[in-house]
């Protein structure tokens, strides 16, 4: 599998995200400035997921993020205690003035706190219908009852309308999307695609599908049919920020203009890559490192003369946790 740390020679801008890739005279034409993604998103003072988990893993995959700080969590590796929003004024003020000096090849939206602020979004994207928009729905059990419910119900009908990919894990959409589903078995990855589809929204990545002897499924699907799967092996340590970091990898790689299947495919690699370098920064939950690629490699530590005088020329330079 391979991962794009940097954009792909064939980046395009992203219009149907199944075309196929531009002849070699477009590519010559095109700007070589990576592609940027205006994401809105919260704070997050753990690193675990919000605008700092979007920053590492789209720069990782060789795009810029725009960041619209939407809120912020009060929080900790282990968990959320709160989080205070954004009014939608400051919101709607930092996306306009990015927005008119900066050209966006997709947007991104995380969790931003209140049903005001997702209509905010709402109608700044849909000045801008040719951009792609990738929404990712969080776990919110964390938050107060009286507050989801409102939330789940705007990003419903104001946000999905405008989504091209809707991103969640299995538990989370089945939940939000088929609360009074009735089956023998639990919805399949189509089936939620299907309730999405039914707001507008043409793919769907459900994550986090449980499967026998410790796999994990995670499907794109449409309405009509399932288009990718990548199985994983379960890992025995409890992540903070999977979802972050997949959603924001799968942003970016649409941007840079690799289709929807083959971004599916690299994003899911690059999280599952994360997750299988992960670290403990607290006493909380393990953290996706975003920047494993960074690290030495173990036949680079091994090949150094620890006799051999240290270079002062530059400061070091490792990315150490």
């Amino acid at each position: 599998m391979t991962i794009y740390l940097h954009p792909a020679d064939h980046a395009r801008k992203p219009g149907n995200l199944n075309d196929p890739p531009p002849d070699a005279e477009e590519v010559a034409e095109r700007d070589l400035n990576p592609p940027c993604v205006l994401v809105f998103n919260a704070s997050d003072p753990s690193g675990a997921g919000g605008l700092g988990a979007d920053a590492l893993a789209m720069a990782s995959v060789g795009a810029h993020m725009l960041p619209v700080v939407t809120g912020a969590y009060a929080r900790d590796t282990a968990e959320i205690f709160d989080h205070f929003a954004f009014e939608e004024e400051a919101i709607a003020e930092q996306a306009r003035a990015i927005l008119e000096d900066v050209e966006v090849q997709l947007i991104k939206v995380g969790f931003v706190g209140t049903p005001e602020a997702l209509s905010t979004i709402a109608e700044t994207a849909s000045d801008y219908p040719e951009v792609p928009l990738v929404a990712y729905m969080p776990n919110l059990s964390w938050w107060d009852e009286n507050l989801i419910e409102g939330y789940l119900d705007a990003f419903r009908e104001l946000l999905l309308p405008q989504a091209t990919v809707l991103v969640g894990n299995h538990s989370t959409l089945w939940r939000w999307l088929l609360p009074d589903w009735s089956g023998e078995r639990p919805p399949g990855a189509r089936d939620i695609a299907k309730a999405a589809g039914e707001f507008g929204v043409p793919y769907t990545l459900v994550t986090g599908m449980v499967l026998p002897d410790q796999f994990i499924d995670n499907v794109l699907a449409s309405p009509q049919s399932v288009l990718a799967s990548e199985k994983y092996e379960r890992l025995e340590a409890v992540f903070a920020g999977a979802g972050d970091t997949l959603s924001a990898a799968l942003a970016a790689l649409l941007a840079s203009g690799t289709d929807l299947v083959a971004a599916t495919t690299e994003a899911l690699a690059y999280m599952d890559r994360c997750l299988d370098a992960g670290f403990r920064p607290g006493m909380g939950h393990v953290l996706p490192d975003r920047l494993f690629w960074a690290e030495p490699e173990d036949d680079e530590d091994d090949d150094e003369d620890p006799d051999a005088p240290q270079d002062f020329a530059l400061p070091p330079h490792d990315t150490r946790h």
